[in-house]
């Protein structure tokens, strides 16, 4: 039989420190930046998908391609934000809002 593991609980902010170092390292700086380009691209899908509008209408609408959207949503692109404005605006009939947190 195999030995329990402890149970001991953790934090989100005490894994993250753990697994890619403190806020402010470089590691730690590079995970969440990967994360929030990871964000946007799953708020473009959940957004697309309440429209009921597929990739390649979107796609149209926004004046790109179905395979721009579709790298978006998976995290596999960069996005201008000029861009993001016009998938937001002209793609989804939103409004894009932005914050600086210092």
């Amino acid at each position: 039989m195999k030995k329990n593991r402890s149970n001991k609980l953790v934090s989100w902010d005490d894994h993250l420190d753990k697994k890619y170092g403190k806020h402010g390292t470089a590691t730690r700086e590079k995970y969440e930046g990967e994360f929030e380009a990871f964000k946007i691209g799953v708020l473009i899908q959940e957004a697309r998908k309440q429209k009921n509008l597929s990739q390649e209408e979107l796609a149209l609408k926004s004046g790109t391609t179905k395979n721009y959207i579709s790298r978006i949503e998976n995290d596999a692109s960069d996005i201008r934000l000029s861009t993001l404005m016009r998938i937001i605006s002209e793609g989804l009939n939103g409004r894009l809002k932005l914050s600086v947190d210092l």
